[in-house]
């Protein structure tokens, strides 16, 4: 029998009140060094999440900051 269970109540919530607000692709850019176009040819090859609002692409900061991680931990 699995067992379902709730995420930690202290967790910071990823979209609603409390939470960061969304960084467009500029911002992104800027946090990770590389050129927007860049950034977007990223999440077209599903390398790293975005949400997409209309035609652009929204990033969670909590997200772009796990991925910096794991690819800091891998090299």
């Amino acid at each position: 029998m699995t067992e379902l269970r709730k995420p930690p109540v202290s967790e910071k919530p990823i979209f609603g009140p409390g939470a960061d607000p969304l960084l467009d692709c500029h911002k992104a850019a800027a946090f990770l060094g590389v050129h927007p176009r860049t950034l977007q040819r990223m999440v077209l090859r599903g390398e790293i999440h975005a949400v997409r609002v209309g035609k652009l692409y929204r990033f969670v900061p909590s997200a772009i900051q796990e991925w910096v991680l794991e690819h800091n931990l891998a090299s």
